[in-house]
């Protein structure tokens, strides 16, 4: 492990298997930073690892675990207490997305949602907050999206997590503030992973989307390290996202939601 990555703080980050959550661990990866990568399939870390290990030449752990599960954050951060690690950056990066109309979901589907992207990211959050507390730094990223600004039909539940990480976030970045600890809502948009091709798998129209409405995980990444790195509270990667994100905050809300409607029936 090379001096630049003795002096990182070590960064773990869930959700790293695929996407923007292996993208993500390239990208900490390449500030010298070692990791702990979190999945449910091991298998996927470990190749990860093993790339990451040859390209960069940080130490990186493999802890696989279904955060969805209600008693996994605790297991996790017992886990890690075992191998004495010291988790000096946080990255709430698991998620799943469903779309399609609600009533068309089934109810285990809409619950699914809640319990990753509420309740396993608070779960996290709950554990690993107090040792940086007590520590007094730390930094936190958590990948929320641009449909936390608005109300999404056909990702109405999608959209209403993401709006929680958005609100959490936004609340602890000013709680945590005066410890030391900076926290992050990284927002992107439409973005090409395997969350997009299963969404466009319900939805043809996806398919359709003009290029330039797609953003790249390396991109996001990069945009979202550096914001995490910084200390900014909110990013949104990418300029149509930033303006979307600004028109939506300024157009009411009932014209809002029949704009949405339009666009994702």
């Amino acid at each position: 492990m090379g001096a630049s990555s003795a002096r990182a703080g070590t960064a773990l980050i869930t959700g790293a298997s695929s996407g923007i959550g292996a993208a993500l661990a390239k990208r900490f990866a390449a500030g010298g930073h070692p990791l702990v990568l979190v999945a449910r399939s091991g298998g996927k870390l470990a190749r990860l690892a093993e790339t990451l290990t040859r390209e960069y030449g940080v130490k990186i752990w493999v802890q696989p675990a279904d955060l969805a599960r209600p008693d996994a954050a605790r297991a996790l951060s017992a886990a890690l207490k075992r191998r004495r690690l010291v988790v000096d950056i946080l990255v709430n990066n698991a998620g799943v997305l469903q779309q399609g109309q609600f009533i068309a979901i089934p109810a285990q589907r809409h619950q699914d949602l809640i319990d990753l992207n509420v309740s396993g990211l608070t779960a996290m959050l709950a554990q690993f907050l107090p040792a940086m507390r007590r520590r007094r730094r730390g930094r936190v990223l958590n990948v929320a999206s641009i449909a936390a600004f608005q109300p999404v039909p056909t990702l109405a539940t999608y959209a209403a997590t993401k709006a929680f990480v958005l609100s959490l976030s936004e609340s602890l970045s000013e709680e945590l503030r005066e410890f030391g600890i900076t926290v992050t809502a990284l927002c992107p948009g439409i973005t090409a992973t395997h969350m997009l091709t299963a969404a466009t798998d319900s939805n043809a129209s996806l398919a359709k989307l003009p290029g330039f409405l797609v953003g790249d995980a390396a991109k996001v990444a990069d945009e979202g390290y550096r914001a995490c790195m910084q200390g900014v509270a909110i990013k949104v990667p990418g300029a149509i996202n930033r303006a979307v994100t600004l028109a939506s905050r300024a157009t009411p809300k009932a014209l809002l939601r029949r704009v949405a409607g339009a666009l994702t029936g």
